[in-house]
């Protein structure tokens, strides 16, 4: 990063500011706590439904903020704003939310408020935080793999076709 020392303590201090607003409010939402998220759940037994307030909460601050940055290219403080550009639902995408929800329904923990669990000295978490860095690991060994994609044949663009009078298309 080549930015100017007061801009980049900046990015930091707010980086901090909302990473730790973020720790708080899921301590607080109780989401650190396995035995509260498995409770919410297990719907078929005795179902705390309060982390989805947490969840419609979360969900409603994340709309706003999308909004605002729709049309942006920089952030307030001039960082470069990258949104998701893919819509598809590929089978890699439905097996990773599995994945996903079935470590989350198992542990009790998912990504954040296991690190959050781990700073607070909460031990399970210190092992589901070790499995998801080794899941990482793998993930990476696996995903840099050379995977043999068949090249598609070129073909001219119309206007191409158009310009040159090419009819070998």
């Amino acid at each position: 990063m080549n930015e100017p020392r007061p801009r980049r303590f900046l990015h930091l201090l707010t980086a901090w500011a909302a990473g730790a607003l973020f720790g708080v409010g899921l301590l607080r939402a109780g989401m650190a706590n396995p035995a509260k998220v498995l409770a919410f759940l297990d719907l078929a037994g005795a179902w705390d439904p309060s982390l989805a307030f947490v969840m419609v909460g979360g969900i409603a601050v994340a709309l706003v903020a999308f909004q605002a940055a729709r049309g942006r290219t920089t952030s307030l403080l001039g960082a470069v704003i990258q949104l998701p550009v893919l819509r598809a639902i590929t089978p890699r995408l439905v097996l990773g939310s599995a994945a996903f929800g079935v470590g989350w329904g198992l542990a009790g923990f998912c990504p954040a408020p296991a690190i959050v669990a781990v700073g607070a000295g909460e031990p399970k978490a210190f092992a589901f935080v070790g499995a998801m860095l080794a899941g990482m690991a793998l993930y990476e060994i696996l995903d840099r793999r050379p995977v043999a994609v068949p090249s598609p044949v070129p073909r001219r663009a119309p206007a191409a076709i158009a310009l040159t009078g090419a009819t070998d298309v």
